[in-house]
């Protein structure tokens, strides 16, 4: 099964130029999953990492591997557009080459365990077949729509009104 990327777009909330799977070539539900991300000079972080020698940020290609895992999950979420999958974890990074303008990440991920409310990846992404970078990923699912902060819910109908504040005389 593959997924190209107005399909994607059905799954992840994610946009530009936050969207950072471009294609999906693999899929294995609750299984496995192999994305593509083409990186162009064209990608606003590389104005500012670095001038002059261009390098993807190492937490953007770990964001890749999480959006990739997030369409796994995302996959078996019936009620999907009212969910989100969140990133809450991220253990054993390693970075081991850069990913520099021109390059095609393939993003790897595997399916270590999955419940209905969180999953944990294994992810790794590659540059020409060669390892760029590998993490263990966990992540949660929570309702799209956030519950309203207590502090600055508004306050009930019958509740009595916050008295008012008695001013203070200045000494003469």
């Amino acid at each position: 099964m593959t997924f190209n990327i107005q399909e994607i777009m059905n799954f992840l909330p994610h946009r530009y130029p936050f969207l950072l799977i471009d294609r999906i070539i693999e899929f294995e539900p609750t299984k496995r999953l192999v994305a593509i991300k083409n990186v162009t000079i064209n990608e606003p972080f590389f104005q500012g990492h670095f001038p002059g020698y261009p390098i993807m940020p190492g937490v953007l290609v770990v964001e890749a591997m999480a959006q990739a895992g997030g369409m796994i999950m995302m996959a078996e979420i019936p009620d999907r557009d009212k969910k989100l999958v969140v990133f809450t974890g991220i253990e054993r990074a390693k970075f081991r080459r850069p990913v520099t303008p021109g390059d095609q990440l393939r993003i790897e991920v595997e399916v270590l365990s999955m419940k209905i409310r969180a999953g944990r990846i294994e992810g790794k992404a590659y540059v020409d077949g060669k390892l760029a970078c590998q993490a263990t990923l966990t992540c949660q699912v929570v309702p799209r729509v956030r519950e309203p902060h207590p502090a600055t819910e508004a306050p009930a109908e019958n509740a009595p009104a916050p008295e008012a504040a008695t001013p203070v005389e200045k000494p003469q």
